[in-house]
């Protein structure tokens, strides 16, 4: 999400970046709506689908809890005041959002009860944002989240809405949505055509208020549809080849999802997806959201993302649609048991999927489009050794400086954490005078290098220069050499996890003059230091991390992380430091990370090898 007057920030800049003038794809405006299904509901989930849910709720256990919790969500939403016309900084989007959950919620209760309760407390939801002076156009995200609720709404009631309500939710879809959205596509403004989140949310909620009308504005509604389906391809053409998205997995999230309620929308109301869901990278970006959480049900946070694991039932539909049962696993183990459980979840269930199909993925992962890394010891295994590691590049949508960054599981616990995202109101977060002040943002706020204490090149990237997976381990090696020129001539950092037990990071730095260094990495566990070796305690469990190569007079330190308000505030957050001095020509040393297993001793020692030495060494080992 971007507030207004973000456009011409370092951050958007990267994203017009990604523009293109135009796409293969035309869409015929005249012809658009030819197979348009006829009455009302079409979009998203039809009549059709509701035996076989009703079925599911009567004989799955799972699903009937989901059903229970919904059901409980409505029943409280029937006594809460509507949304209101309360603007957050530039934002009406908690209000939008807050609809749309109460539009889904109540709606999904009327289609399966007919209790007609649940369609007049919608009505009455609709109504209220209908009613607004307007749905925040400065801010399009919120105007195509409303227009996505009271389109899905107008569509799953109409034949319970008044004719004076069908007439002013119309009304307002059209003044308040979709006039202000073919005003955008005729300038050409940033949002309609940029390669981030912003893409599909727009263009999908637009599309789905344009097809709930569209047999009463047909004219408008075909210019909606026509447009989103021609620019919607500029995004999901990033995902190619292998499904990964530079935006981290809070904002996969939110872009996969509204590309999961446009292909939905168009395919229940046309039938068809324009050919869309083909796009290369799209039937494999399922795989990314399940590596990118690990066994503790934490994600790799990258860019501006939430720890926790949040409700993604975009997973159901994709299990569905691109026959992978294994993205319904995931997201029954670790989606719909969340607080913000959606309503798609119960619409959209897939009960396939097993343990077994887990356990059959590769351990390891490379996401080659995004520079990113997932390593584990294990499936279903919630004591699990894991990494995510990451090249990357500073210039993508919400990205912090954090080339090299990584993140650690094991024996259940986070060790090595990523602070994540600050409050987004706080005074310029998203603006280049005061973003890259804020410490959560800052590479020193990352688990990487910081050298001078100074933040990497913010236009920089860095790719994985080599990788590899056998049984016994796997290892990336990204080269941040362009976050820390001039300073350093050349830097890459090297992730390897060994006899899937152990972790090492190593670093190797060219310099032409004596440079200070600083390997950091966050944690809340408690620290204990001991020369080389530190031992970290976090809920009965530790973790012991050694210096396994270091310059001469490295020492670790560990310094308390107290943010404060107006960020967010930390609460028991350590910075565990080691210290090295890189001298001409060049510095080498290592950090070994290793769960304390019962009946196992301390960080053993082992042999380095040059970063350039370990793909012939490693995968020679494995051959042998």
């Amino acid at each position: 999400m971007y507030p207004v007057g973000m456009i011409r920030t370092i951050v958007l800049l990267s994203l017009l970046a990604t523009v293109a003038d135009e796409t293969p794809f035309k869409a015929s405006e005249t012809a658009v709506l030819s197979t348009l299904r006829s009455g009302h509901p079409r979009l998203i989930v039809l009549d059709d689908e509701l035996a076989r849910v009703r079925q599911l709720i009567r004989d799955d256990p799972a699903v009937g809890k989901v059903y229970d919790d919904l059901r409980k969500s409505a029943e409280k939403m029937l006594d809460e005041p509507t949304v209101v016309y309360k603007l957050v900084g530039p934002r009406l989007l908690t209000q939008s959002r807050r609809c749309l959950q109460r539009v889904y919620t109540l709606g999904t209760m009327y289609r399966l009860e007919q209790d007609r309760r649940f369609a007049l407390r919608a009505e009455k939801e609709m109504l209220a944002a209908a009613a607004f002076p307007d749905w925040n156009p400065r801010h399009f995200l919120d105007t195509a989240e409303m227009c996505h609720a009271l389109g899905v709404g107008y569509d799953w009631l109409y034949d319970v809405l008044s004719p004076e309500s069908r007439s002013a939710i119309r009304a307002a879809l059209v003044e308040k949505g979709l006039e202000p959205g073919r005003g955008g596509y005729r300038r050409k403004v940033w949002w309609t055509r940029t390669g981030c989140n912003w893409n599909q949310v727009c263009n999908g909620g637009l599309t789905i208020g344009a097809l709930a009308i569209a047999d009463e504005e047909p004219e408008l509604a075909a210019a909606i549809v026509s447009n989103a389906a021609e620019l919607i391809r500029i995004p999901t053409a990033r995902l190619a080849p292998d499904g990964g998205w530079d935006e981290g997995p809070g904002y996969w999230n939110y872009a996969m999802r509204y590309t999961a309620y446009y292909l939905a929308a168009i395919q229940t109301a046309l039938g068809t997806d324009f050919g869309i869901s083909k796009s290369p990278g799209l039937a494999e970006t399922g795989l990314f959201r399940i590596y990118a959480i690990g066994p503790t049900k934490l994600a790799f946070n990258f860019a501006d993302a939430e720890t926790a694991a949040s409700d993604a039932p975009q997973m159901f539909l994709f299990a569905r649609l691109f026959d992978r049962p294994v993205y319904a696993w995931h997201q029954r183990r670790f989606g719909t048991g969340t607080a913000s459980t959606s309503a798609l979840n119960l619409l959209w269930y897939d009960g396939r999927g097993t343990d077994a199909d887990a356990a059959a993925l590769p351990l390891d992962a490379y996401f080659k489009n995004i520079d990113v890394v997932f390593f584990r010891s294990a499936w279903n295994d919630d004591n699990a050794l894991f990494v995510g590691f990451k090249g990357g590049n500073n210039r993508a949508n919400h990205s912090h400086p954090d080339l090299g960054t990584f993140v650690l599981d094991a024996l259940g616990r986070r060790w090595a954490i990523d602070l994540g995202r600050d409050y987004y109101n706080i005074p310029g977060y998203f603006s280049p005078e005061k973003r890259w002040t804020y410490y959560r943002l800052r590479t020193e706020g990352h688990n990487t290098l910081v050298i001078d204490g100074e933040n990497q090149d913010l236009k920089a990237a860095a790719p994985i220069i080599s990788y590899g997976s056998t049984p016994a381990r796997a290892f990336a090696v990204a080269d941040l050499s362009a976050g820390y020129a001039p300073r350093a001539r050349r830097v890459q950092r090297g992730v390897a996890m060994l006899d899937r037990k152990r972790v090492l990071v190593q670093d190797e730095i060219e310099v032409d003059a004596p440079l200070n260094i600083e390997w950091t990495m966050h944690t809340t566990a408690n620290v204990k230091i001991d020369g080389p070796l530190a031992t970290l305690s976090l809920d009965g469990r530790q973790l012991r991390v050694r210096a396994a190569l270091a310059a001469a007079g490295a020492a670790w330190q560990v310094r308390p992380v107290n943010l404060e308000p107006p960020q967010l505030p930390t609460k028991n957050v350590r910075k565990l430091v080691l210290r090295v001095k890189a001298t001409p020509p060049r510095t080498r040393f290592a950090v070994l990370l290793a769960p304390v297993l019962a009946g196992e001793g301390g960080v053993a020692q082992i042999d380095l090898l040059p970063l350039a030495d370990w793909p012939r060494a490693w995968l020679a080992e494995h051959r042998k």
